[in-house]
């Protein structure tokens, strides 16, 4: 009898036999899915360093279900020596620090890379400029078994216009076609979060898909944060100690965690017993077990705060919705900082009606989802927001989402989305995020409510206004013949001054809407 087998594979190895739990189980998925990742870090090396994005992508059909994508963009630009890692060895990446960015494993736009080697047999071609006087190009492979780079081809060029940006381009099998809908809607969406970037599509048919920057601001970049002590265990715990050089443990506690002052450490370590003069390389497992635990439910830390996180804001939410949907009114609101887990987020909602919004199809919503300015187009009814937005009554705020121009834009940036799948495409359960996505959602209602108690008013008047004009000459010429009056009364006092009002409800809804 035969024995069992046992060895190890790479992370490489692994998402290539298990490459659908990434997004990429058919061509028409895995078409959006690579345009979608090389996007998101065109993006976020832009972004995160205050830069405007300037976005160029090209999509060209080469035969044969193989196409060749070419994305640029004005970023920070990689170092020359981490060119290789960034774009050739799965789970490489600046992206493991507490704070929000769009990417969180390391992983999209290398397994974007990993599928185009593996389904057109190409390598991927890499430009890259940090803005210095040299730009530098690499032709790179993936060991997919070994999951380090191969470079089969590296130059470094003068960069006398100061260049500084990112150029990718590789090919891969794909079905643009059936793929063409979301990824059209993916840039539309994201020209609503980003209405300070230029992007530039230019489909395989030759169409510009244009969406131009109308404002200059940007959001806040977020910064990285230390761990919290409620969103860390005994492993994260343990990693610290050993890279601390603090030799007691009030010092690792104060220098180490995230919130935590001197007197927030001292009076914890008196409620676990443990001596703060204790180094904490020499705690006994038991006693680091009991700090861990007692970490999760210590009521004296004060709560993450959100500087590791960069919402879109009111005004910039506004903007994109207006610039796209060109809708009667948005009701837009950001809910406060709140933590689940020790991950600090931030929820942001707005409710649109009128204008360029259709009516939903029948049991339909017309609902936008974004995590942390990634739209999310796929799974909608297995998210959390959709679950909202089902069990709030919306009769009481006068919505009727089934038969109005209503549109649900809900974004959530964390320093940890809560995805239920590696191919983020859709948002867990959770209940602080539920609670939060509620109470922006009917803080919106509110607001929308109160625009159409205002229409309705306006529209009453203005009713009332023409019954008048239409009937008055009349009564007043019936009048006049029963009386046996010699003249008519004068109506066009009446009919003033029922203008006047009419005009005043009408300016009075307009300021209280502004």
């Amino acid at each position: 009898m035969s024995r069992e087998k046992f060895q190890s594979i790479s992370a490489a190895d692994f998402f290539y036999k298990n490459r659908e739990i990434a997004g990429f189980d058919n061509p028409v998925r895995a078409t959006y899915t690579i345009i979608r990742e090389l996007v998101e870090n065109a993006l976020d090396a832009c972004e995160q360093y205050s830069i405007k994005p300037e976005v160029r992508v090209k999509l060209i059909d080469e035969g044969s279900s193989i196409y060749r994508l070419k994305i640029e963009d004005n970023g920070i630009g990689v170092p020359y020596d981490q060119v290789p890692y960034a774009f050739a060895q799965i789970l490489f990446g600046s992206k493991y620090t507490l704070r929000q960015s769009r990417g969180i494993f390391g992983l999209g736009g290398k397994m974007a890379i990993l599928y185009g080697q593996i389904t057109s047999h190409s390598t991927v071609k890499v430009m890259s400029s940090t803005g210095g006087f040299e730009k530098y190009s690499y032709e790179l492979n993936i060991n997919i078994q070994e999951n380090h780079p191969i470079i089969r081809k590296k130059e470094v060029t003068p960069n006398p216009a100061r260049w500084r940006g990112t150029i990718v381009q590789f090919n891969f099998e794909g079905d643009y076609i059936r793929a063409k809908p979301k990824i059209v809607e993916y840039f539309r969406q994201t020209s609503v979060l980003m209405p300070y970037a230029n992007i530039f599509f230019v489909d395989p048919e030759g169409v510009l898909y244009r969406f131009d920057r109308i404002t200059d601001v940007m959001p806040k970049p977020a910064e990285e944060v230390k761990p919290h002590p409620y969103g860390v265990d005994l492993e994260v715990v343990q990693r610290m100690i050993n890279a601390s050089r603090s030799n007691n443990m009030g010092d690792f506690l104060a220098n180490n965690f995230h919130r935590v002052g001197v007197a927030t450490a001292l009076n914890f370590l008196k409620s676990v017993k443990i001596s703060a003069d204790a180094n904490p390389k020499t705690l006994q497992p038991k006693d680091l077990l009991t700090i861990v635990s007692r970490m999760k439910d210590y009521d004296g830390f004060q709560p993450p705060d959100a500087q590791c996180l960069s919402p879109i804001g009111n005004d910039l939410l506004e903007k994109g919705i207006m610039r796209e949907y060109k809708p009667e009114f948005v009701a837009v609101t950001q809910r406060g900082a709140s933590a689940y887990s020790g991950y600090p987020f931030i929820v942001e909602a707005a409710i649109a009606y009128g204008g360029d919004i259709p009516i939903a199809p029948p049991d339909e919503m017309t609902v936008f989802r974004y995590a942390n300015k990634i739209p999310l187009l796929y799974d909608l009814h297995s998210d959390v927001a959709m679950k909202v937005i089902k069990k709030i009554n919306w009769q009481r705020y006068k919505l009727e989402p089934n038969s109005m121009p209503l549109a649900f834009f809900i974004h959530i940036c964390a320093t940890k989305v809560p995805y239920k799948t590696v191919g983020k495409e859709y948002i867990a359960d959770r209940p602080e995020v539920e609670y939060e996505i509620e109470w922006a959602l009917k803080t919106c209602a509110r607001e929308m409510r109160m625009h159409l108690a205002k229409k309705d008013r306006v529209s009453s008047m203005q009713r009332r206004l023409t019954v008048f004009e239409r009937y008055l000459p009349l009564i007043s010429q019936f009048s006049t013949e029963l009386s046996g009056a010699p003249n008519q009364p004068n109506i066009e006092k009446v009919l003033k001054r029922l203008q006047a009002n009419a005009k005043q409800v009408e300016q009075r809804s307009l300021v209280q809407t502004d």
